[in-house]
């Protein structure tokens, strides 16, 4: 098959996050699959290097300023869709409720090009200004006519129905890893924080815990690695004095794996989380994983025994959670080999492109 994938933005520091490093694994199992994949997305720079997928990124535009990817457009994506949208047998769309994804997604159905559309928990029901008009004119149409609408969890298909009612033929997918080097075994004592610095993701809290820690065990370091999106001029003023705890700044999303395994604990602190790719990366690699109760995959970190859960805003659970995976060794390489195992048997990207080719060649059914 022919598939293209479109998602919001893709850039060379990973702003965008979870939703372009998704595309970006889905596009490389399918291609190995033996399907012809190209991803599109507002960007510039470099093109990400990924083995047999094409890549085509157009200028962004911000059609609302202050508005944040919301507010984000790219006219000459859709231009190119007009042209090439009909050689493409499925159009899977990384839909977020924004002016890339949604004109996009509604072209190529005008185009009557079969669309499946993945929201990876961006679209809710949303008291803000513009969401009623545009969930009136793109939203609910683009998410009614989808031949599958693909939710990652059962909030997420909640919030989906409040949106859109329930005339959605909606499908439980998974998000997947591929299959990842494993970490660098040794005594560097590091602990972890690898995600954009939005209030959401409490980079802010990570420095709380890390600030205790350091102060009774000097052989441990607390590195974060990310963009900035709000938080960082408050992470860089608090981290300056402390140098055991440092901000690294952004690095490309195709480094993230291998920036992992120099490090023997991951923790994200961060508040209703969907389903974050850094920590299944983290799994992947071998890392025991510290998640708040708020994050989607926290009933599965808890059932694999990968890591350990805690209440979300809670700065006494996490210090405890770290403290006993920095003092024990045998606990961290327990859970990070339980998190690997996990990693290639239940969240790998082969058989999420399984799941997809039967609904991009048409066998729809609603397993969510």
């Amino acid at each position: 098959m022919r598939v293209l994938h479109v998602v919001t933005l893709i850039s060379e520091d990973g702003a965008y996050g979870g939703p372009a490093r998704v595309a970006v694994n889905q596009a490389e199992a399918l291609v190995q699959r033996g399907h012809d994949v190209t991803v599109i997305a507002a960007g510039r720079g470099s093109l990400p290097v990924s083995a047999g997928v094409h890549f085509r990124l157009f200028t962004p535009v911000w059609l609302v300023p202050r508005s944040g990817y919301a507010g984000l457009a790219a006219p000459g994506m859709l231009r190119w869709i007009l042209k090439h949208g009909r050689e493409f047998d499925v159009v899977h769309v990384h839909l977020a409720r924004d002016l890339v994804t949604l004109p996009a997604a509604r072209l190529c159905r005008a185009l009557g090009v079969r669309v499946v559309t993945q929201t990876h928990g961006m679209i809710d029901p949303s008291g803000k200004l513009l969401a009623g008009p545009l969930d009136v004119l793109l939203t609910k149409p683009v998410l009614r006519t989808a031949a599958a609408v693909f939710h990652l969890t059962s909030r997420e298909r909640e919030d989906l129905i409040g949106v859109a009612g329930q005339s959605m033929p909606l499908v439980l997918l998974t998000n997947g890893v591929p299959v990842l080097p494993e970490r660098r075994k040794g005594d560097h004592l590091e602990v972890l924080f690898l995600a954009r610095l939005h209030p959401r993701k409490r980079a802010d809290l990570f420095v709380d815990m890390a600030e205790i820690i350091v102060r009774e065990n000097d052989s441990a370091v607390f590195a974060l690695v990310g963009p900035d999106e709000g938080s960082g001029a408050e992470i860089e003023r608090r981290t300056v004095s402390y140098p055991h705890i440092r901000w690294e700044g952004a690095i490309a999303p195709s480094s993230t794996a291998d920036r992992m395994r120099d490090a023997a604990v991951y923790v994200l602190p961060s508040m209703d989380e969907p389903y974050p790719m850094s920590v299944l990366e983290a799994m992947a690699v071998g890392l025991p994983v510290v998640v708040s109760d708020t994050c989607g995959l926290a009933p599965a970190v808890g059932r694999i025994g990968c890591g350990i859960v805690v209440p979300t805003g809670d700065l006494a659970a996490l210090v405890a959670a770290v403290r006993r995976l920095l003092q024990d060794s045998t606990v961290r390489d327990d859970m990070g080999s339980r998190g690997r195992t996990a990693a290639r048997t239940q969240f790998g990207t082969a058989a999420v492109a399984e799941i997809l080719e039967l609904h991009y060649e048409g066998e729809e059914r609603d397993v969510g």
